[in-house]
């Protein structure tokens, strides 16, 4: 069982949070996973900042082009990963495009991965039948290889990805880009119901989730929820995080209501 898996306990719901690294700095991603990891973060997914992040609304373009245009490369992310894993227990993801991976090298990537202490590769951008290069690495290194359902994909597309991911499997709420959203899409619990005929794989919810009253809803009919827009938009509004930490724990507080 991988670390990721064994968050995913029964009855237990999982807080899984993005943020983007070297955004606005790298110290704040250091205090800022911290503070996740110390108020019920389950799972951080470290963004590598990509020029070009088609699944990326707004909020979290910004952030990946501000972090580029401070030098983050992908091996200054892993140099971050392995100085966070020494610090706090929290399972560690890395979220990412593919062409970054790509050029860094597939079977490179993952090892330098591992041994920075990364549990599980997210990358929004590839397809579950181009992945079979990327998943001979991750398995062979036991490295989860997370793949995403969108509301749309057919039943062949959801029997696939059951069949391939590893970890958990990242369900987009709805139809678009991340950002923080006002409600999330009315089809949601069927959506959820489809998947779940299909797989006994852990599902989380993520792309809209942006306050404690819609994780409490994506966690009444998944194993955990994915947060990301809301967090950036929080350390962009306090330098001093209490309210990103405040924010949290109530996202914390929702989910163990269930």
């Amino acid at each position: 069982m991988s670390r990721i898996t064994s968050v995913f306990r029964p009855g237990y719901k999982a807080l899984i949070t993005y943020l983007t690294v070297g955004y606005p700095t790298l110290e704040t991603t250091y205090e800022v996973a911290s503070i996740l990891a110390n108020n019920g973060c389950d799972i951080i997914e470290l963004g590598i900042p990509f020029s070009d992040p088609l699944a990326d609304g707004a909020t979290i373009q910004k952030a990946s082009y501000q972090a580029l245009q401070q030098g983050i490369t992908p091996q200054l992310c892993l140099e971050v990963a392995h100085q966070l894993h020494q610090r706090i227990a929290t399972p560690l993801v890395f979220m990412s495009y593919y062409n970054p991976i790509l050029s860094f090298g597939l079977e490179t990537f993952c090892q330098a991965s591992v041994k920075a202490g990364i549990d599980g590769i997210i990358i929004p951008d590839l397809p579950p039948e181009e992945g079979a290069e990327l998943e001979a690495s991750t398995k062979r290194l036991k490295l989860d290889l997370i793949y995403l359902l969108a509301p749309t994909s057919t039943e062949e597309r959801i029997s696939l990805v059951a069949e391939k991911c590893q970890g958990f499997i990242y369900l987009v709420s709805l139809t678009g880009v991340t950002g923080a959203r006002q409600t999330l899409p009315p089809e949601l619990e069927d959506f959820v119901n489809r998947v779940r005929q299909m797989t006994h794989q852990p599902l989380c919810i993520g792309f809209g989730v942006s306050n404690p009253e819609q994780a409490r809803r994506a966690g009444r009919i998944a194993d955990g929820v994915i947060v990301g827009s809301r967090l950036i938009q929080l350390i962009e509004e306090d330098a001093t995080f209490s309210s990103l930490k405040s924010f949290t724990l109530s996202l914390r507080e929702a989910l163990n209501l269930i």
